[in-house]
């Protein structure tokens, strides 16, 4: 131990001499470093984001869409759905939600009545498909007993109203054969210009029957991914029979293996880049080291004639290029941190993109960054390691 310690001691010492060549050296390492360990990170982020875009569409993973369509004339909507909850009842479906293209439903504006495009779901929907509700709340449980039906709507539906207010809820009429005052108790943006919004599967049904009456039966079941072919085999085969009339569909709508190919293409080629850019660093490490060594060769060869082994030599000559190397390292991984940290993640909202998981910096990119440092400067070190031991003790001398 004792050692080891003296010869890291010596290796500090050298750096500590040597320090205005080992600095321009390390520039390349460090800026390597860097690029590793954030573009890491940022990877990690962007997989999320890409994640959580592909789970508002499709679901997660692993989410399978039941749809029942009528074979002539329509289906019996309750007992569609009656037969539906009572497979997620007995099999023990955690998350499960009612689900559609949407209706098109006529809505009593300030400014003119229009039809507009309202989805009926249950709120396990905002879970499954990460609704990122911008103002007010989601649907609650309690919402389905409410007399005036609650709705989340978009931003072009909120303006066309007004504004939202969650101390002043906003009111609407919604049309058809049974008119009702709905209220707005969220505003969930999905970017489009034209109106639009959800509402409870409980609430369509109630105050829009003549509306559903030809629609399909759709019901979105989110599984373990695991047994995902399982539950789609059982529902497809106790469901068929279940809903007379009807032609069944069972299929994954989520991303699934799609998402995992382009996460490991995007770790990968990050990895890539940034150890490409680590071999550049390394190989002007090796140049000062070598260069370094020819300098000092009369200085090892004094050394070795008062005793100093070959491996005590070696060490000290590797060892220094490794100190060197993970204090730069270490230097970028610092700096990464504090970048990757306080970046603005509310720029991505502009173009349309939000990250609601944010993910902490990956303690695997700092590990990274530290443990190439590390392993360039060992490299880097080995060759002038290798020459300073080669060096004869008369010839190092004389030089």
């Amino acid at each position: 131990m004792t050692g080891l310690v003296g010869v890291l001691a010596e290796a500090w010492g050298e750096v500590r001499v040597h320090r205005v060549r080992v600095l321009l050296s390390l520039v390349g390492v460090f800026l390597a470093v860097l690029a590793l360990t954030t573009v890491t990170a940022l990877g990690a982020m962007a997989r999320q984001l890409v994640t959580e875009q592909s789970e508002r569409f499709g679901g997660r993973p692993a989410t399978l869409l039941v749809e029942a369509y009528p074979e002539s004339g329509s289906i019996d909507r309750p007992a569609a759905r009656a037969a539906f909850d009572e497979f997620v009842e007995r099999h023990e479906v955690r998350w499960s939600t009612s689900t559609g293209y949407g209706l098109q439903a006529p809505v009593r504006f300030p400014g003119g009545a229009q039809l507009v495009q309202l989805v009926p779901v249950d709120p396990a929907y905002g879970v499954i498909h990460r609704v990122v509700v911008a103002e007010g709340r989601w649907f609650g449980e309690d919402d389905a007993q409410r007399l005036a039906p609650p709705l989340v709507v978009n931003q072009a539906f909120a303006d066309a109203l007004g504004g939202f207010s969650a101390s002043e809820p906003r009111t609407v009429v919604l049309g058809g054969t049974t008119p009702v005052t709905a209220v707005v108790v969220g505003v969930a943006d999905d970017g489009q210009e034209v109106p639009s919004g959800y509402l409870l599967e409980e609430s369509a049904q109630r105050w829009m029957p003549d509306l559903l009456a030809d629609s399909s039966v759709s019901v979105e079941l989110w599984v373990p991914p695991e047994d995902a072919d399982a539950v789609q085999q059982m529902a497809q085969a106790e469901l068929g029979s279940a809903v007379p009339g009807a032609s069944l569909s069972v299929y994954r709508s989520d991303a699934g293996e799609t998402t995992q190919v382009l996460d490991a293409v995007l770790a990968y080629g990050v990895r890539g880049v940034g150890l490409f850019a680590l071999l550049l660093g390394g190989i002007g490490v090796l140049n000062v080291g070598l260069v370094t060594v020819r300098q000092r060769i009369r200085e090892i060869g004094v050394r070795r004639s008062f005793g100093a082994t070959s491996s005590r030599v070696f060490a000290a000559v590797l060892l220094e290029s490794v100190v060197a190397t993970t204090l730069a390292g270490l230097a970028a991984v610092v700096v990464s941190v504090a970048v990757v940290t306080n970046l603005p993640l509310e720029l991505l909202a502009g173009y349309g993109l939000s990250l609601t998981d944010v993910p902490p910096f990956p303690v695997s990119a700092a590990v990274e960054g530290l443990v190439a440092a590390v392993a360039v400067g060992a490299l880097a070190g080995l060759v002038p390691a290798v020459m300073a031991v080669r060096a004869r003790v008369v010839d190092a001398i004389r030089y």
